[in-house]
């Protein structure tokens, strides 16, 4: 048994046994790994990020501007459809007119053809014999040439009435489409208006209490500066007006006394300071009052609305849009606004207030609020018209 065991190798461990082993484990574990990863659930993507209130109060304000820009598209729309309505009335009533002339003419030409077929269905020879005398043969043929003339005439105005009426009749027809038409742009500008103003509405439900706290502090701070600023203008007003106050005084104390005219007549006619005195008049007593888009008084008003009942109260016609009466007048520069100008806002001009001076105005500002004196500061300005 010695002399066997002597003949045996001890087993030793072959290396790249080892490193097979190895790496097969290795193999194993990335394999294992591999095949969990995969079977894994996709991670759920993350939630938008909330507005802040500040973005929020920016998306808002665009909204009601829009809103204000919808509603003018909506005014223009609404005057096209009055304006069109009221021709096509014109029209139809003048349709029916020519009608009742062409019947009448009708039934003129009726009764000279029964008229003329009575005295047709005895010939000239048997008229003369059964006449009682000679001369009543003559008047019964002179009235048949008389029936013959009116006959011609009539059967000309027949045909130049009927020919009107064919006429008015299409331009009723075209009246009618365009008509359709503006009624459509008109349904058109109020859905749009109404979609913008409810999506203001819902991005401000949405606001937690404090949301709603913070964006009040905002609004308050944008209020303060839009003061500040009309407080700054309005010390520069009144500067200016007690400048030009001295300086008159200084003139009347200089100028020697006129001398009377009975020949030249007192001065007539309202000046601008007294039209836009007016007009400023008629705005303040509408403060308090709710903006409604589309509105022109007297309960209630949007922008544009409000500054044409304004000044047509001192005598001057405005047109509807704000696109329009920044055209019905001349410009000056926010730096030369006098009481009574009109003052524009935003690029696409979709507001528009009545100056009062000292940095100020009365507008009708948006949807949920009232008639109101506010800065002219409160909103980027586009320009300013004087109306009159």
């Amino acid at each position: 048994m010695p002399a066997l065991a002597s003949h045996r190798k001890p087993r030793t461990p072959r290396p790249h046994a080892t490193a097979f082993g190895v790496t097969t484990a290795a193999l194993a574990s990335v394999t294992l790994l591999s095949g969990q990863s995969a079977s894994a659930a996709p991670a759920a993507p993350a939630a938008p990020a909330r507005p802040t209130v500040e973005e929020i109060r920016q998306k808002v304000d665009e909204l009601y501007r829009q809103a204000g820009a919808a509603t003018q598209e909506y005014n223009r729309a609404k005057e096209a459809t009055d304006r069109q309505r009221r021709e096509v009335d014109r029209i139809l009533d003048d349709v029916a007119r020519r009608t009742e002339a062409v019947n009448a003419s009708r039934r003129a030409l009726g009764s000279y053809a029964a008229a003329q077929y009575r005295a047709g269905a005895v010939g000239p020879t048997a008229t003369l014999i059964f006449a009682d005398s000679p001369q009543d043969y003559f008047d019964q043929t002179h009235l048949l040439d008389r029936l013959s003339a009116r006959q011609h005439t009539a059967v000309a105005a027949y045909e130049a009435q009927r020919a009107a009426a064919a006429k008015q009749r299409a331009r009723a027809a075209r009246g009618l489409t365009e008509l359709t038409a503006s009624q459509k742009a008109l349904g058109d500008s109020k859905r749009n208006v109404q979609r913008k103003l409810a999506e203001a509405r819902t991005l401000l439900a949405r606001l937690t209490a404090q949301e709603k706290a913070r964006l009040a502090e905002l609004e308050r701070r944008r209020e303060a500066e839009a003061r500040r600023k009309a407080e700054e203008r309005a010390k520069v007003e009144a500067a200016a007006r007690a400048a030009a106050e001295a300086e008159r005084e200084r003139r009347e104390r200089t100028r020697p006394a006129p001398t009377p005219d009975p020949a030249t007549p007192p001065p007539s006619g309202a000046s601008y300071e007294a039209k836009a005195a007016e007009a400023i008049a008629f705005a303040r007593a509408q403060i308090g009052k709710p903006y409604v888009w589309g509105a022109t008084g007297p309960n209630s008003y949007d922008c544009s609305g409000l500054t044409q009942a304004a000044w047509r109260a001192a005598g001057v016609d405005l047109p509807r849009t704000t696109w329009d009466q920044v055209e019905a007048g001349s410009r000056v520069t926010t730096a030369g606004l006098l009481p009574g100008d009109l003052v524009f806002f935003y690029d696409d001009i979709s507001h528009v207030g009545l100056y009062i001076g000292d940095g100020k105005m009365i507008h009708a500002p948006k949807p949920g609020a009232y008639v109101r004196e506010e800065s002219i500061y409160s909103m980027p300005i586009h320009g300013g018209v004087r109306p009159a």
